[in-house]
């Protein structure tokens, strides 16, 4: 490759040397393990496979471990069954089923039958939920105490359970003898207390609980604000069956959020790096949106056609027309953007809709306002105003003002209202993205611009 070619990012003349240096050698010493580790999703995926199974099995083991599901699958699925079991079966339950997930329904049996029978059954049963609820990210290992345990037992007893890879040693549960949740003791708790101490007396009872079937995004919002480590689990007859940890939701927050943001830009979700997202699948999660926008838009061309007959009486408030439906579009993607999010962060409901566009509207009259005269004050003061707008400049300067104050207010009324309605039918609220929002005031800006310019100047210019 010639030195022309060569990226000029520091990161990625580390992944060309890398690259490079995995086609001079047979075996990848620890410091490239570390590399891979570390840039898995800015190397090529023929390459960082490659690589991979020249790794000593340590290193090779680590690396396996702190991938997402994702990008496990593809790296041990052409692996034969003896391969692919040795490196499921280093996963936890709730880990092994991420990965089984990634298969085709059809074939999930033949993973499946890969593990051990104990940990098949607990896998087996985080598969029968959807993946994105508590069900289908939980844990069923963790701690469990009985409330008449002594202090030193309870010790003892987390102990012999540590041994079988429980999730977390941070909480233990305490549970009746028919698994319902009675409270929660901390590790630090027990060491702390006297030995004869029962787990009844030094447990809390205040539990913060989810149900088997509350969404990966809730989840979120819970550990978010109650700053725990692990959130315990519970069916529909309020039996403990599992526990969330925050590593759980850490990743699913992640993509949420990625998820929100491309939604946010216009587009589909990419659901892969973007380095390893094929050219034509970058195309079709791309041109859907925009195609939608484009049709969009002709609306405005329709709108301008309209207006025709006014704009030829007053070329000069052609100048307008991009001032205008830009100061309509960017306050409606403003609001849409920071109600999509209070919405994500649960600090708004669909309940909420009314305070929201009360405050919505005093916004937009105080944004508009503030817009709407400096607008004014530019045209009207402008050392060559009557050359370039003619004598009626400062009717010209109203009109304009007065257009930017009702674009405004209208695209913060859109964009706040329009998560709420595409909520209320139970449609994701990040598809008001910033482009469609401001795809809609464009059109309604051109009614408003002219309809103030009708009601302004009709006797003056037109």
């Amino acid at each position: 490759m010639s030195d022309d070619n060569k990226p000029k990012n520091p990161n990625d003349e580390k992944a060309l040397d890398f690259i490079e240096n995995e086609n001079d050698s047979n075996t990848v010493d620890e410091n490239s393990a570390d590399f891979l580790r570390l840039h898995w999703s800015q190397l090529p995926q023929g390459q960082s496979h490659d690589a991979f199974f020249r790794l000593s099995r340590t290193d090779a083991e680590e690396v396996f471990l702190g991938l997402t599901a994702q990008d496990q699958f593809p790296l041990i699925k052409e692996c034969t069954s003896l391969e692919k079991r040795s490196w499921i079966r280093l996963l936890a339950p709730d880990d092994a089923a991420d990965l089984i997930q990634e298969e085709e329904t059809d074939h999930r049996e033949d993973w499946l039958g890969l593990l051990d029978p104990q940990t098949k059954r607990e896998v087996g049963v985080l598969l029968a939920y959807a993946e994105d609820n508590a069900g289908g990210i939980m844990s069923s290992r963790f701690l469990r105490l009985r409330p008449q345990m002594n202090v030193d037992e309870a010790i003892s007893y987390i102990r012999l359970q540590a041994k079988t890879q429980v999730e977390t040693i941070y909480y233990a549960y305490v549970l009746t003898t028919d698994q319902k949740l009675l409270g929660v003791v901390s590790f630090r708790e027990l060491f702390a207390s006297a030995p004869q101490k029962k787990v009844d007396e030094i447990m809390h009872t205040d539990i913060v609980r989810v149900p088997v079937d509350m969404d990966q995004e809730q989840i979120g919002q819970i550990f978010s604000q109650n700053n725990l480590m692990a959130l315990p689990v519970v069916d529909a007859d309020e039996k403990m069956i599992g526990i969330v940890t925050f590593d759980d939701v850490a990743e699913v927050i992640q993509e949420e959020a990625t998820e929100d943001i491309h939604k946010l830009a216009g587009m589909e979700s990419l659901d892969a790096p973007y380095l390893q997202i094929s050219f034509g699948d970058m195309l079709k999660k791309r041109a859907g949106w925009l195609v939608v926008l484009l049709v969009g838009e002709m609306f405005t061309a329709t709108a301008l056609g309209y207006y025709e007959d006014e704009m030829k009486r007053a070329v000069v408030l052609s100048m307008f027309l991009p001032l205008i439906i830009s100061s309509g579009g960017n306050s409606g993607s403003q609001a849409s953007t920071l109600v999509i999010r209070a919405m994500a962060l649960g600090e708004v409901r669909i309940k909420d809709w009314w305070r929201v566009l009360v405050r919505e509207v005093s916004t937009g009259l105080c944004l508009g306002g503030i817009l709407g005269i400096i607008a004014l004050v530019r045209i009207y003061l402008w050392p060559w105003r009557e050359q370039m707008y003619g004598p009626h400049y400062a009717y010209i300067a109203v009109t304009v003002a007065a257009s930017i104050i009702g674009c405004v207010l209208w695209g913060t009324i859109s964009g706040s209202m329009l998560p709420f309605i595409l909520r209320k039918c139970k449609l994701d609220p990040a598809s008001a993205s910033a482009p469609a929002v401001a795809t809609i005031v464009d059109v309604t800006g051109l009614i408003i611009y002219f309809t103030m310019a009708n009601l302004i100047l009709k006797g003056i210019l037109l």
